[in-house]
């Protein structure tokens, strides 16, 4: 072996020299996040008005009401909706199994904002037919509308996220409770859905997240939930800590939720680390 091969073979690869490009921008991103965290805390301290705070923290208590009751009412109802979609995406039924993909298609392909509109302001369009089947009283009301179209939204993105989460059950799960004599429903409420929960739990915990952000959709519709008031707060006092302000609430909500998602999984999935 001559000296220089021996060189080589001793050199350290390229890698090994120094930090990856990776790590780099890894740490420069950090140190941006950690920098921009800083900055607003150093702007909150120094733009702290006791007066408005004071004046305009009940307003933001209420919205926050607003906002928790709009998510928590639409997911439910999502929920209850989304039972009957991902039946009718999983029926060898080709009709049904298409009207569903067709609802699941269009709600997932097309923006929340437009959903909001076309029910918002589309529906009302249709006053004189609605009062004549007695359903006016509900579409007039903007904070209805809002939880009609996140409730139908968040439907077809449940109904996704449960179809997967069953179809990701082995198929001999089924077999195996079939050859003990258990009907369908029986196999899949006491041994599909038990394991098809622990695979959808993130994902529900993902789409929750999503929801509590997108709330502030509602602002626009003349709800005033969170993000109404902080633009009601913006709009008297022209005070920008208005915004932070209800920055740090979501952020702090969406924290929360995630921690409880995590906290959850954990605690069903103990048995998996055993």
């Amino acid at each position: 072996m001559s000296v220089s091969q021996a060189i080589d073979v001793d050199r350290p690869p390229p890698q090994a020299r120094g930090w990856p490009r990776a790590r780099i921008i890894g740490y420069l991103l950090v140190g941006f996040w950690i920098a921009f965290g800083f900055g607003i805390i150093a702007y909150l301290i120094g733009a702290w008005n006791g007066e408005f705070f004071a004046r305009y923290a009940p307003a933001y208590l209420q919205g926050l009401g607003t906002t928790l009751a709009l998510v928590v009412i639409s997911m439910i109802l999502g929920a209850i909706l989304s039972l009957p979609v991902t039946y009718c995406r999983m029926s060898r039924n080709r009709f049904l199994s298409g009207l569903a993909y067709c609802y699941v298609y269009f709600f997932r392909g097309t923006p929340l904002l437009v959903q909001v509109y076309l029910i918002y302001y589309g529906l009302g369009s249709f006053r004189v037919q609605l009062e004549s089947v007695g359903l006016w009283w509900f579409f007039r009301e903007a904070f209805n509308c809002g939880v009609f179209a996140f409730a139908l939204n968040t439907a077809a993105y449940q109904a996704e996220i449960l179809r997967g989460a069953i179809e990701s059950v082995p198929r001999g799960q089924w077999e195996g409770a079939a050859s003990l004599g258990l009907h369908k429903l029986q196999t899949l409420r006491k041994v599909v859905l038990p394991q098809a929960i622990i695979v959808a739990l993130r994902p529900y915990g993902n789409e929750l997240v999503l929801m509590i952000k997108a709330s502030a959709i509602v602002a626009i519709i003349t709800v005033y939930d969170l993000m109404g008031n902080a633009k009601l707060a913006y709009a008297k006092s022209f005070d920008f800590q208005a915004y932070v302000w209800v920055a740090i609430v979501y952020l702090v909500m969406v924290e929360i939720l995630r921690h409880g998602v995590e906290w959850i999984e954990r605690r069903i999935t103990v048995h998996l680390h055993r």
